[in-house]
């Protein structure tokens, strides 16, 4: 039997497996679909639909890897354990294979894919998806060990080869107690696991080698920073490097800097090749491009526009009243004047108001808007100011910092603050 395959392909590890299971060898040949050979002439006279696993038995050709893995098993398997004769039995394997190709895997090539083409992948609708998949993979195994009856069958094979692709793109079983148990268990019992797991590191290979490249140029105190950095974390993407940028020294002004943003402010990100600065707009690229869904950047029309009026709220007045008022210190020791003051009063008062009744910013959720206004107004941290006298604010505040990702590392840059300003207030 002659197997045409890859490695990392699910589908071909299916097979591998199922193969495994009864016993039977398969004549391995490698097919590089990177360099198109599955495009041949001698490929397509055997396949004329050009994909793999394709198997070769004795003339006999087959595509589709549940459609090889089942044939295995009727023409090979010493019993009928894995593929069922009994028609009800056999309807429910034949359904969990049928949902892990149009549901389960639909959802992972949807969602991560794209990363090999593009270096990023696919969006919040297709996310949601895999969530979905997920959710009724997790209700069929409710108190069963097995995907489609009391025994293993190639469709506990299949999902596992599945669901292992989404263990080596990280992503996080535990949400779904019932399939994370399951897939313990079907790693210990499904023979030929092992070869599945190292044709999985090969595609880890492929897919690391697509992950884009993003920098931030950046200090660790300023409000704007921490925004940026705990934006990231709540979509879950790592900067490739920090690079600190001390505007007190001068380096946003080297022309090294300033050739990457000729505004030469902080922070600036570099994600693989494209260049954005000011804080706020790197929010909403970080929320749209790498967000699983829109909760922390809706796209509804009035959800987004009350985002995004919060948030010009938090540049011209919050942020401006605490500069104002505050940052004067840093180069001359002193605060700002009374109607500074008056400001950072003013801008208070009407962030209490937005939050009567509201336990976030702008809505019924965490968005970017409470993360900018969070790290803006976190400078009250190192200055002596009473919160208390705006309850709303108070509470929201003390809630923020917990529900905040990020809020833990990006706080020492508080302490930094402090001690740039204290000697200066001395």
């Amino acid at each position: 039997m002659d197997f045409y395959y890859l490695p990392g392909g699910s589908g071909c590890r299916t097979v591998i497996m199922t193969a495994k299971a009864l016993g039977v060898e398969l004549n391995k040949k490698l097919l590089n679909t990177m360099a198109g050979e599955q495009l041949t002439p001698e490929f397509i006279k055997i396949n004329p639909q050009h994909t793999i696993p394709t198997l070769v038995d004795n003339g006999f050709a087959i595509w589709e890897s549940r459609a090889i893995a089942t044939y295995l098993v009727e023409k090979y398997g010493k019993d009928d354990s894995l593929y069922p004769k009994d028609p009800q039995k056999r309807a429910v394997v034949n359904q969990r294979l049928y949902f892990d190709l149009s549901t389960l895997y639909d959802a992972f090539a949807k969602y991560y894919y794209p990363i090999f083409r593009t270096g990023q992948p696919g969006d919040a609708e297709a996310w949601k998806k895999v969530e979905t998949s997920f959710e009724f993979l997790n209700t069929f195994l409710e108190g069963q060990t097995y995907v489609a009856g009391s025994q293993l069958t190639v469709a506990d094979i299949a999902i596992l080869s599945t669901v292992s692709t989404f263990d080596i793109a990280e992503f996080d079983l535990k949400k779904y107690p019932n399939v994370a148990k399951w897939y313990a268990n079907a790693q210990k019992v499904t023979p030929g696991w092992e070869e599945n797991w190292e044709g999985l590191q090969q595609l880890k290979k492929m897919r690391t080698i697509a992950i884009p490249s993003m920098d931030l140029y950046y200090m660790p105190s300023p409000g704007a920073s921490r925004a940026v950095i705990m934006t990231a974390k709540a979509v879950g993407v790592e900067f490739n490097k920090k690079v600190v940028v001390n505007v007190f020294e001068g380096d946003h002004l080297k022309p090294d800097f300033v050739k990457i943003n000729p505004q030469h402010t902080v922070p600036t990100l570099v994600d693989n090749g494209f260049v954005l600065w000011e804080s706020r707009a790197i929010l909403i690229y970080l929320a749209e491009k790498y967000g699983k869904d829109d909760s922390l950047y809706p796209k509804d029309p009035q959800k987004r526009a009350v985002v995004n009026q919060r948030l010009f709220f938090d540049l011209a007045t919050l942020y401006d009243a605490i500069s104002s008022y505050y940052y004067p210190a840093f180069k001359t020791g002193k605060f700002g004047p009374p109607e500074a003051w008056k400001k950072i009063e003013n801008g208070f008062e009407l962030l209490n108001t937005f939050l009567e009744g509201q336990e976030y910013v702008a809505g019924s959720q965490l968005t970017i808007a409470d993360i900018s206004i969070l790290a803006t107004i976190s400078t009250i941290e190192v200055v002596d100011f009473d919160l208390k006298k705006y309850p709303n604010v108070d509470k929201w505040y003390a809630n923020a910092k917990k529900v905040t990702p990020g809020w833990d590392e990006t706080s020492p840059g508080l302490q930094i603050m402090k001690e740039l300003l204290q000697p200066k207030k001395a």
